[in-house]
Formats: structure tokens, sequence, C-alpha cells
């Protein structure tokens, strides 16, 4: 499989959850995202105004996620500069949001906290690509230290925050699967991300064109963890974004030569990864 096209990148999230009003709440008066389109059990949510970010699909007869099974790590919102995340962040301190985590990656800072049902968010900001520090292979070495937060809050600016920046982006997702074989071979081999990072036999992360990570999949609720189910709450599905019809044609090659079952709605690829965790890949 060669490379998948450098441009690719992740889409909109979307998330199965019971109680829909409490997480709207969340997203946009805790995260800061705007609501973009209701309809029945549906909600869009948005930083733009136009590009769906989070998608929430409510559903009460939902069962809670079991710990020990695949499903979403945490989807990841990657927003403009440093300043942004410091306003962010303040924010978030000010209103007593549910953090958990605060770290300082050398290619990224980011916090991190979870949403009412337990969906793990990061917010994030990027450091330059020319300062990233690759290894003697060209990869980049697994960091995570505390994150200066005191020098991070001194960028912030004095004007009243009201939601994330427009041009907020969803900047990657990690999962949690079962196997990390079965995950690299669908998303190395089939799919064609790049390693870019590897911890041990437990986490690899994985991009498009060099990026950090695009996607991260991890066995941190163990190897005996179940496959992601339809009936809990958690993640439904994430996109995966290729700039042409060309790259979809690749992929659903690929797909066929490997025997992996897909459908096709709009032309859109739908596929499930060896998690059971849903994928949709299309264009832009």
């Amino acid at each position: 499989m060669t490379p998948i096209h450098e441009k690719t990148h992740i889409g909109s999230v979307t998330l199965k959850v019971r109680n829909l009003e409490k997480l709207v709440t969340f997203y946009t008066e805790t995260i800061g995202l705007q609501v973009l389109t209701k309809r029945k059990s549906i909600v869009e949510l948005t930083a733009d105004g136009k590009t769906p970010l989070i998608i929430l699909e409510g559903n009460p007869e939902l069962r809670a996620r079991p710990i020990k099974s695949a499903g979403l790590y945490h989807l990841a919102l990657l927003v403009p500069t440093r300043k942004d995340l410091a306003n962010t962040l303040h924010h978030l301190i000010e209103t007593s949001a549910p953090l958990i985590g605060a770290s300082n990656h050398k290619f990224s800072e980011a916090i991190y906290l979870q949403d009412p049902e337990n969906n793990g968010i990061e917010i994030y900001r990027d450091v330059d690509r020319k300062d990233w520090v690759r290894d003697e292979r060209g990869k980049l070495p697994a960091v995570s230290e505390p994150l200066d937060v005191q020098s991070l809050l001194a960028e912030r600016d004095l004007n009243p925050w009201s939601r994330l920046p427009e041009n907020t982006v969803m900047g990657h997702v990690h999962l949690n699967v079962v196997n990390i074989a079965e995950a690299e071979n669908f998303y190395r081999n089939v799919l064609g991300f790049e390693e870019q990072t590897r911890m041990g036999n437990h986490a690899l992360f994985i991009s498009a064109g060099g990026y950090h990570h695009h996607i991260a999949v991890n066995i941190w609720n163990g190897s005996d963890a179940a496959s992601n189910r339809e009936d809990v709450t958690g993640l439904l599905h994430y996109e995966i974004i290729v700039p042409t019809s060309v790259e979809v044609e690749k992929v659903l090659s690929a797909l066929e030569r490997e025997h992996i079952p897909y459908d096709i709605e709009s032309e859109n690829i739908r596929v499930k990864d060896p998690a059971g965790n849903g994928v949709v890949i299309r264009t832009r």
C-alpha cells in the first residue's frame, strides 16, 4: 500500500449518547462549540458555523460503555494558536470544568478532560513543525511532560471568552483497540497511514504527510478488552477526509484486496476497524 495522501485529515466524530440535552449543553457552554443543526435525536456541533466537528446521536436506551472495551480514548480539538489554548484553559478553570490533565508533548501542548458520559477530550495547539525533534530514524519520541500552565496562562488576552476559535478543527482521534498488530495492519498496511511514534507494544501514533498523529491506537484497556458495540455509549464513527476520489478508489481497492467488508453510502466508505470502531472515509 502506498502512503495515504499527505492532505488527508480527520473530519467529524460521531458519539452515541444517552442524555442528549446534557451533552449539548456541555459541548456548547463548557467546550465552546455552537449548534449547527438539530433534528430529532441528532445534533451537529461546529466551530465555524459551517463544518460539523462533533455529532451527537441521542438514545436513552444505550448502556454505558464498559471500561474494558474498545472505543474512543479521546477526540482532539486543535486550536490555531497558543493564545487560543491559553484563553480556553482559563475559561475551563474559571468554570470548574472536569480537567484531568495537561501535557507538553514537544510537538504539541494539550489539556485533557471528559464529557459527562466519560468521552475523552483533548484540546491542543501544535508547536511549529520546524521545531519538532525527531530521532535518528525520523520518528517522533513519545514525550509527555507536565505543561507549564503558568507560562501558558500568561499568554491569554483579557477579552471575555465566548467560544472556541472558528478555525478550530478536529486534529486527531485516539482510539482504544483490542490488538495493536491488527490495528496497525488496518491503518498502516490497508489505509496507508505512516508510523510517527510507537510506545512499546501498547500504543502507536500514525499520520498522513508527516503530521505527529491523525490517529493513535492503544491497548490500555487491556488486551482482553471487548470490541466496540453499537448498543453502548461512545464512539459510533469518525471521518477520514481524503482530497480526491482517486484516494477513495485506492482505499476501496485495498479493502477488497484484504477482504474487509465495507458499505458505500452517498459515495462515502463505511467500514469498521478490527476493534469495531466505525470509520467513514470520504472526500472533502
